[in-house]
């Protein structure tokens, strides 16, 4: 066991001791603010202050983050360490650089988040604006790269202390925003996307659509039989987000009460677990989440406790406040749906961290690394370039035994019109996590 000192024991600080030392290292440890009892403690120690006490391992802190109960701009000293980017330099050569604690939780509580920030059109906190883009690590887990170099510095004083190695893990996550093309829609609708085609003189899509809508061919992103001959192929640990709400512009699945629709969610249930798309005015209207849960539960007589945003729109810390307060035990928001990387800098599952109540909160986060919509509309990758940056990550995230989070659309599988060749891509990218299996 590994014995901790500090002079000052705070909800910030037991927090990130629980995630680095329990959720990414896998040791048993103890806190003490006694400096005696520390002092005549004979197994391994380690003190996190501002002086060493004696012959201990030692982090020094860099500022009172986690000593502190309030939100404010902090300075910010950024390094790289023989590749490894660091944040709070403490200027200590005798370990390991940086205050390693204060770092991990500036990254994943999302601090930065909760101090001003220009809001992106769709009032969202923006990569740009994020220390990791800026510095230029968002596609590496930083926290997870840490406590690695953590737990070699453990090792090295104290060869025969146990630290557990986490296994890498892989989520296949799809979000169904609209379940089908053409098919399911109002008659207003069709005839709406009808004169949209005739004035982009899109002549291809007008006849795929009667011919779909008179039943002489499939809806072309019905693309759920290839979706689930793969989960069945590779055993794919599969998640579906379904957008279950009523029509408005941002919010465009079929309507809830269509037979075809309730019956295909229930289909893919028997493939993977259902969870909720909260709605795109969910943010401002929580009861929305409260709403949609029901209806998702009453179609398919289920328990929902999953979620991840439709447009990734959410605040923080109120939108995870509504999730808990509906239910919502577990989370796959925390990305970004205009940039691939790591937006909290870990690619592991950890506790939401609501910083205005200064506590810890059940409610479980899975940052996601890497989505479709990113990558080709946002980024503008073609399918070589996505391939490219998808095995990067991949290999980032199992150098540190990390969950990779991945997202993708039913209309991203169908290789239907702007889609052609990314069903490629979903294919490379499971096999390239089959590598070294």
């Amino acid at each position: 066991m590994l014995l901790i000192y500090t002079n000052k024991q705070t909800n910030r600080l037991g927090y990130t001791f629980k995630l680095v030392f329990e959720n990414l290292l896998g040791m048993d440890y103890a806190v003490t603010t006694d400096k005696q009892y520390f002092i005549d403690y004979n197994g391994a120690k380690l003190s996190y202050g501002e002086d060493k006490i004696c012959d201990e391992l030692y982090i020094r802190t860099a500022n009172d983050l986690l000593f502190d109960a309030t939100i404010y701009s902090i300075e910010i000293s950024y390094f790289n360490d023989k590749g490894t980017p660091k944040i709070f330099r403490n200027y200590d050569d005798d370990n390991l650089g940086f205050d390693i604690f204060a770092a991990t939780f500036y990254m994943v509580s999302r601090y930065e988040e909760y101090l001003p920030f220009i809001r992106d059109s769709h009032l969202r906190f923006g990569y740009k604006d994020s220390i990791a883009y800026k510095k230029g690590f968002l596609d590496k887990p930083v926290v997870n790269m840490w406590a690695e170099e953590l737990r070699k510095f453990l090792q090295q004083k104290y060869p025969n202390i146990q630290i557990k190695k986490r296994e890498f893990n892989f989520i296949n996550t799809i979000d169904i925003d609209q379940a089908w093309c053409y098919k399911g829609k109002s008659l207003y609708r069709n005839i709406g996307g009808v004169l949209r085609d005739i004035k982009q003189k899109d002549w291809q899509s007008i006849k795929t659509r009667i011919r779909v809508l008179l039943s002489l061919e499939k809806d072309p992103w019905r693309s759920y039989d290839f979706i689930i001959n793969e989960l069945k192929r590779h055993k794919l640990n599969t998640i579906f987000f379904v957008l279950y709400t009523f029509y408005d512009k941002w919010d465009k699945n079929v309507n809830v009460y269509n037979k075809d629709f309730q019956l295909l969610i229930k289909r893919l249930g028997d493939y993977g677990e259902i969870g909720l798309h909260p709605s795109y005015y969910s943010m401002e209207n929580p009861s929305e989440i409260d709403m949609s849960k029901r209806l998702l539960k009453a179609a398919i007589h289920k328990e929902i406790v999953l979620s991840r945003f439709h447009y990734l729109r959410f605040t923080l810390p109120e939108s995870y406040r509504n999730l808990l307060e509906y239910g919502i035990k577990e989370d796959y928001s925390m990305g970004y749906s205009d940039c691939i990387g790591f937006r909290a800098g870990i690619c592991t599952p950890y506790n939401f961290y609501d910083l205005d109540r200064d506590c810890e909160t059940n409610l479980l986060l899975h940052p996601f690394e890497i989505m479709d919509v990113a990558m080709k509309n946002a980024l503008k990758f073609d399918v070589d370039k996505a391939k490219e940056h998808i095995g990067v990550i991949i290999d980032n995230i199992k150098s540190v035994g990390g969950e990779f989070v991945s997202v993708w659309h039913n209309e991203s599988l169908s290789d239907y019109g702007q889609w052609q060749g990314w069903r490629e891509v979903y294919d490379w990218q499971i096999k390239q996590l089959e590598t070294d299996k």
